[in-house]
C-alpha cells in the first residue's frame, strides 16, 4: 500500500492514479477514500490526476490514540500533498473533509491549491451556539457519541439510511450502498472515530474560511438531513471570497454516491473554468 509517514510517526494510505492537474478529496465521517470512487475513476478517465487519501483513525491509515483532532488532520493532509509535490492542486472536501481542506488552508495556505470545492461540508461550526443560533444543539453530536460507544456496527447502518436519503418518499434504496457505507466505518478505530465527532461538530472555521484566496465552488442538497444547508453551505458561500454556491434541490448529505454523475459534471466543469 501507498503510505506517506507523518512526523509522529503515523502512517497515511493514500491513492493516487494518473497524470495532469492534481485534484486531492479529504473525505466524510466516517469513511473513507473509498467514498471518492465514482469521482476519482470519473476524472482519471478525463485525464486528471487524482489522489485521495484516509484520514488518520480511518480506513486503511494507522490507528494512533493521539492526534485525532482538525490540526492534526490538516497536517496530515499537508504532509501527503508535499509528500507527492502537488502544485495547482484543486481541493475536495467532502462534509468533515470539507473542514479538513478550510483547515489545511488556514494552516498552510494557497500556494500549492488552485481550486476548492466543499461539498456537503461542516464549515463554518454544526453546533448551536449563541453566536450560531441555527446549528445543531450538543444533544445531536452526544447521541452521535453513545451510538458508536453503544454498538457503532448498527449505529453506522442505520446512519446510512438518512445519510443517503433512503428514508424519503420515492427514494430508490440500494442495500449495496448502505453495506458500503457500513464496511467503511467498520474499518476505522473507534477511538479515532469517537474523537473526531468534536472535530466536526464543535470546531469553528469561520477564520479559515476567511483565509480561502482560490475560486471556491459549494455544493449542499437542500434535503441534507446530517448537515443541514443553512447553517453550513449557505453561510460558507457568505464567508468565502469568490465562492458559487450551487444547491442540489432534493439532495441528500450523499449525493457524491447518489447522484455522482451530476456531481461529476460539476467537478469537471470547475475544473475546466
Amino acid at each position: 500500500m501507498s503510505t506517506v509517514t507523518t512526523q509522529d510517526g503515523t502512517r497515511i494510505f493514500y491513492k493516487d492514479w494518473g497524470t495532469g492537474t492534481p485534484v486531492v478529496f479529504s473525505h466524510g465521517w466516517p469513511l473513507n477514500a473509498d467514498a471518492w470512487d465514482a469521482q476519482m475513476l470519473f476524472l482519471v478517465q478525463k485525464g486528471y490526476r487524482v489522489i485521495a487519501h484516509d484520514r488518520r483513525g480511518h480506513g486503511r491509515s494507522d490507528q494512533p490514540s493521539e492526534g485525532n483532532d482538525m490540526d492534526t488532520y490538516a497536517d496530515d493532509l499537508a504532509a501527503v500533498i508535499e509528500a507527492l509535490d502537488l502544485k495547482g492542486a484543486m481541493l475536495v472536501g467532502h462534509s468533515t473533509g470539507g473542514g479538513e481542506v478550510a483547515h489545511y488552508i488556514g494552516r498552510h495556505g494557497t500556494a500549492r491549491v488552485a481550486k476548492a470545492v466543499l461539498i456537503g461540508a461542516v464549515p463554518p461550526i454544526m453546533l448551536k451556539t449563541e453566536s450560531n443560533p441555527i446549528g445543531l444543539p450538543i444533544d445531536v453530536f452526544d447521541g452521535i457519541r453513545a451510538g458508536v460507544a453503544a454498538n457503532r456496527s448498527q449505529f453506522y447502518q442505520d446512519l446510512a439510511v438518512p445519510f443517503y436519503g433512503f428514508n424519503r418518499k420515492g427514494a430508490k434504496v440500494s442495500q449495496g450502498t448502505i453495506d458500503e457505507f457500513w464496511r467503511q466505518g467498520m474499518l476505522g478505530s473507534i477511538k479515532g472515530h469517537y474523537e473526531c465527532i468534536k472535530q466536526f461538530s464543535e470546531v469553528d472555521y469561520t477564520a479559515d474560511l476567511q483565509k480561502i484566496d482560490v475560486p471556491t465552488l459549494i455544493l449542499h442538497g437542500d434535503d441534507d438531513q446530517i448537515v443541514p444547508i443553512d447553517a453550513a453551505g449557505r453561510k460558507s458561500a457568505e464567508i468565502v471570497k469568490n465562492a458559487t454556491l450551487k444547491v442540489y434541490e432534493g439532495g441528500s448529505h450523499g449525493m457524491c454516491t447518489v447522484e455522482a454523475d451530476k456531481v461529476n459534471s460539476d467537478l469537471l466543469a470547475f475544473l475546466q473554468s
